[in-house]
């Protein structure tokens, strides 16, 4: 098996250096990230100048890996380019959770949709940071028992998964979506010029069987999630309710 890993958090993030380890038991890995940071980055990618890659300045013991001066996005269409026949795309891991309505700006996730979308399983991996980094040793059971479910076939599928920080079982989930009160905060950087922080503040709990629910109880979550937005309850009331006819 051929595992393509990437991020958003860049090629110097110890979640992507825990990754590379666990995958590497699994099959051939290679490490294609980006080399600053893209958190939150989403599903951007580069088309107006071009994309170069070059080895990782950081070693992942017997693992080829390389930086990309781009996006996650860019870093699988550039990785699964340069690697042909690759099986499956990691992402991960994030350093903070992937749940609910961040789906939409994760650019961790966007790696493994990105995957999905050339015909490869891309499955993304979160966990939540403190003050101090993650627990990766503690984590490293679950992930591998996670990566042993998830890779047992050749499915197409897109997967987000999160794990809390002191992880007691695993759990299949849903979707957290839930309503938001969107706060700006103001404040004045060192020279003294206004700048400002977007942040939210959730209005509704998470529903049980939910993956924010999961990850608040120490569940590790396992998302099934899939590309086509459609409606469908909606398409079918409105094709009823209001046909339109060339």
């Amino acid at each position: 098996m051929r595992i393509l890993i990437t991020n958003d958090d860049g090629i110097y993030s110890p979640g992507i250096a825990a990754l590379a380890q666990i995958a590497n038991k699994f099959g051939e890995v290679r490490v294609v990230a980006p080399d600053v940071e893209q958190s939150s980055m989403g599903h951007a990618v580069t088309h107006s100048r071009p994309l170069s890659y070059k080895k990782s300045p950081i070693e992942f013991p017997g693992i080829e890996a390389y930086r990309v001066n781009g996006t996650p996005a860019d870093c699988v269409a550039l990785g699964t380019h340069l690697w042909s026949k690759t099986d499956v795309v990691l992402s991960g891991i994030n350093m903070g959770p992937n749940l609910g309505n961040s789906m939409w700006h994760s650019g961790t996730l966007a790696a493994a949709k990105q995957a999905v979308l050339f015909g490869i399983k891309g499955i993304a991996l979160s966990t939540p940071v403190g003050k101090t980094e993650p627990d990766f040793k503690a984590l490293e059971p679950f992930v591998e028992k996670v990566l042993s479910s998830l890779l047992q076939d050749d499915k197409l599928a897109l997967y987000n998964v999160n794990f809390p920080e002191h992880p007691t079982d695993i759990t299949w989930t849903r979707q957290s979506v839930r309503l938001y009160d969107g706060t700006v905060i103001p404040g004045t950087d060192p020279m003294g010029r206004k700048h400002y922080w977007f942040t939210v503040t959730p209005l509704e709990p998470a529903d049980e069987g939910t993956d924010r629910w999961a990850v608040e109880n120490g569940l590790v979550s396992i998302t099934p999630l899939r590309l086509d937005l459609t409606n469908e309850e909606e398409l079918k009331q409105m094709i009823k309710t209001q046909p339109v006819s060339l």
